[in-house]
């Protein structure tokens, strides 16, 4: 039967996992917030270059996490949720692995070349965060997912440290304390994101020599772990505001306190129960989005 271009479309683009993109959209947003603040009104191109290489870096991520998955056999082995377990692509279609790869490979050489053009606007400042940030990319799913500390803090390093301060130079040319304090949230909230999805993954995780905090500590240490992280977003919102690196209206990004607290009683609640952990799973999902999106906001209205 011949495949529809709907399902084709579906085919290549679900090891991309288009609908979590959003979540690099938010943190490019917040780096223009960063630079509209400290630097004033950002070039348009330059800003339609920050989102597209922050879409490919994270495009980049899932592709070649997907095909690491499947090559290993995690993805075949664990039970999918809305999110983590994969797309379920490549189980249907394994001939699309090659593929899969291919795509991951390609997005990250867009946001490459994006990185030496900006190298070439403003000079070597942007060459460190994007040469580390490649290499998160690359490193994360073979190697870092072997050791608990580097599964904790690579995913807030790649799209909070990295990929907001790069932004953020990309369209004003300098790193600043704002960068710093702005790129904390991400960096708090998506270590939390990969810690939270790992809830439901424990046992597939283990059977391929995974080794993060669920496994080696438990998920109820798990679950703490995930509650102070959430506390130091807020408390880097409200220290910068403090400070005086963040506007006053970045404190807009509090309001997803009335999301997180739900989400951590749940993780406390029901940590091995797989259908009552979705709904905050999906909680966690909407405060990784909405803060930085609200932080950004704040920023914008100065």
């Amino acid at each position: 039967m011949k495949e529809t271009f709907g399902k084709r479309l579906a085919l290549l683009t679900g090891p991309m996992r288009v609908p979590f993109l959003v979540l690099a959209v938010a943190c490019a947003l917040l780096g223009w917030g960063v630079a509209d603040w400290t630097a004033g009104p950002a070039n348009a191109l330059h800003v339609v270059l920050v989102f597209i290489g922050a879409v490919c870096a994270h495009i980049g991520v899932n592709a070649l996490n997907e095909w690491h998955d499947f090559k290993t056999g995690l993805d075949a082995a664990t039970m999918r949720t809305p999110f983590s377990g994969g797309s379920g692509t490549l189980q249907a279609r394994p001939d699309l692995a090659g593929r899969a790869r291919n795509t991951g490979l390609i997005a990250c050489a867009i946001t490459a070349l994006i990185g030496v053009y900006f190298l070439i606007v403003w000079g070597w400042g942007i060459v460190p965060v994007g040469i580390l940030g490649l290499f998160v990319i690359a490193a994360y799913t073979p190697w870092f997912l072997r050791s608990p500390f580097l599964s904790l803090i690579s995913p807030g390093l790649g799209f909070g440290t990295l990929m907001v301060t790069a932004a953020a130079f990309a369209l004003s040319g300098a790193y600043t304390w704002t960068a710093f304090f702005a790129s904390l949230v991400p960096f708090f909230l998506v270590n939390d994101l990969l810690l939270f999805n790992q809830f439901p993954d424990v046992e597939a995780d283990r059977s391929v020599g995974r080794r993060n905090y669920p496994i080696v500590a438990g998920l109820r240490v798990s679950a703490h772990i995930y509650g102070l992280f959430l506390l130091l977003n807020y408390v880097s919102i409200a220290a910068g505001v403090v400070l005086g690196y963040l506007p006053v209206f970045s404190l807009l990004g509090l309001l997803t306190l009335a999301l997180a607290v739900p989400a951590y009683i749940g993780s406390l609640r029901y940590p091995t129960d797989i259908p009552k952990l979705i709904p905050y799973l999906g909680y966690n999902v909407l405060v990784n989005i909405l803060t930085p999106a609200l932080v950004a906001v704040g920023l914008f209205l100065g």
